[in-house]
């Protein structure tokens, strides 16, 4: 299948699929002509690629594991290094929505004394 193909079944732009593989998170084979050429394979592991994206990981946290992407099962040891990116990223982004909650607060308190309105 070709990429153009291939993105749409996977939901995404053929830019995307060359981005992913730039990055490492993709090897699609090639024609003989040099064209690349998608599998089953492929358009499953985008589909991984692009929940975990969704879910709020970043392209480098699933480079750091992309080569268990593609597993059936997942060793222990695998699994921890999943786990290890993802619990980083829950940190960060609970800092980010306390610091957004602060900022919040912040704004509303000083609308709120200066208009002498109250937002909730």
């Amino acid at each position: 299948m070709r990429i153009g193909d291939a993105a749409a079944s996977a939901g995404l732009t053929p830019r995307a699929l060359r981005y992913y593989e730039e990055e490492g998170l993709l090897r699609p084979g090639r024609a003989p002509s040099g064209h690349r050429e998608y599998g089953a394979a492929d358009l499953r592991r985008l589909r991984v690629i692009r929940e975990l994206l969704d879910a709020g990981l970043t392209v480098a946290d699933v480079r750091s594991f992309a080569d268990v992407l593609d597993g059936e099962s997942v060793r222990e040891t695998e699994c921890c290094a999943v786990g290890q990116v993802s619990l980083r990223r829950l940190a960060e982004l609970d800092a980010r929505i306390e610091r957004l909650t602060t900022l919040r607060e912040r704004l509303a308190s000083r609308i709120a004394a200066r208009f002498d309105t109250v937002f909730s």
